[in-house]
């Protein structure tokens, strides 16, 4: 018996016969040998340089900002400084002016810093690793500030109507129109600034015009809108919003400037702007509701999903199909997959998981694999859920 090849320490023997050994004698003995360590023991391999598992499509995330939400998180600092500055200057010199008009526009200002302060914020927290508790991450803190957001806007709102509702019934109030017509010019250009700073040079790829989701893909691998330039692009079509609005007190400026007797333009022009820009909240409250409400992506059906998993091969059924959102760019979907009992659930698995990011581009998928019965078909828990 010799000695097998040693990979440490350990003592380790083998049967063999004297032609097998080249020596002397003609029976067989029993050789053992504790062999010393020719080097030191192997390394453990990192975790980086070990291969991705099947289910693991995409790298690890690098730690950090990515250089895209680098220069988006640039942008939004910018354009949160100057919409401050300016929000300040209008809330001044809405007060020397007496003008609720000028005050409307500061409120909608505030929800502008409230909105990019939460999207900086969200983008602070998308750097930090999932953990035991929140396993998902902190990726809806972007939804929970956009909430923030329209509340604050809401009260402001609320508060300015009211003033404007007691300004038309009793009228016993003046407005500076050169203090008017000043400030109002001032939230122009500061408007016009902001929108220079957040303009993007070329929209990121997409198949349609959804705005901040995922399009569908029908080629080509899918790739997740980026969370930068999803905020970016959102602030800057609220600052056209805010704009447009800026030129309308502009306006009722100019005219009460001119024409002081047609001092209530001010009250008018508070309700028509803060029905404008609590109307504008709409879009904003649906998209937080349905992502708080565990609802499926605006841009991905139920039908066009389950139809996409059972084109996989093998596949014979689906059930317990959940598709929902953590934010409005990162998409999550679960499903079991009855397949035929010749199928290969690895390829299966592969296969469909494949076709989820490809062409809906889901963030995270879990697919349950199991063979296929008969009796699915009557189970009530297998059933699809009903249109809503």
């Amino acid at each position: 018996m010799e000695p097998s090849p040693a990979t440490g320490g350990s003592e380790t023997t083998r049967l063999v016969s004297p032609r097998d050994r080249g020596g002397a004698g003609g029976g067989l003995r029993l050789k053992s040998l504790f062999t010393e360590p020719s080097g030191s023991l192997p390394e453990d391999p990192k975790p980086e340089e070990m291969p991705f598992h099947h289910c693991h499509r995409d790298p690890l995330p690098q730690p950090g900002l990515t250089p895209e939400r680098l220069q988006a998180q640039r942008q939004l600092c910018a354009a949160c400084a100057v919409c401050c500055v300016f929000m300040a200057g209008e809330v001044v010199g809405g007060y020397l002016a007496h003008s609720l008009a000028i005050m409307t526009d500061a409120a909608h200002l505030l929800a502008d810093v409230g909105s990019m302060i939460g999207s900086l914020f969200s983008l602070w927290l998308s750097t930090r690793p999932a953990t035991r508790t929140m396993t998902f991450g902190w990726h809806r803190s972007e939804t929970l500030g956009a909430l923030a957001s329209v509340v604050s806007l809401w009260m402001v709102t609320g508060i300015l109507l009211y003033l404007a509702f007691i300004r038309l019934l009793h009228s016993d109030y003046h407005i500076e129109g050169g203090a008017m017509l000043l400030t109002a010019s001032i939230a122009v250009c500061a408007n016009l600034l902001m929108a220079f700073v957040l303009h993007q040079a070329g929209p990121p790829h997409s198949h349609g015009s959804r705005g901040a989701e995922y399009a569908p893909l029908e080629e080509g691998p899918g790739e997740p809108l980026p969370l930068g330039n999803t905020s970016v692009r959102a602030a800057f079509v609220h600052v056209l919003g805010d704009l447009l609005q800026s030129l309308g007190v502009l306006a009722a400026s100019v005219l009460i400037y001119f024409k002081p007797q047609y001092k209530a333009a001010d009250p008018i022009s508070t309700f028509l702007f803060s029905i404008c820009a609590l109307g504008s909240t709409a879009p904003t409250l649906r998209d937080v509701l349905r992502v708080l409400m565990e609802g499926s992506p605006r841009s991905v059906g139920f039908e066009p999903v389950r139809d996409t998993l059972l084109s996989v091969p093998g596949v014979r059924a689906t059930h317990e199909l959940h598709l929902w959102s953590l934010t409005l760019t990162y998409h999550v979907a679960s499903a079991h997959l009855a397949i035929d009992s010749t199928a290969d659930p690895e390829a299966v698995l592969a296969e469909a998981t494949s076709q989820l990011h490809s062409r809906f581009g889901f963030s995270s998928c879990t697919l349950q694999v199991e063979q296929y019965q008969p009796e699915m078909a009557q189970c009530l828990r297998c059933r699809e859920p009903p249109q809503a």
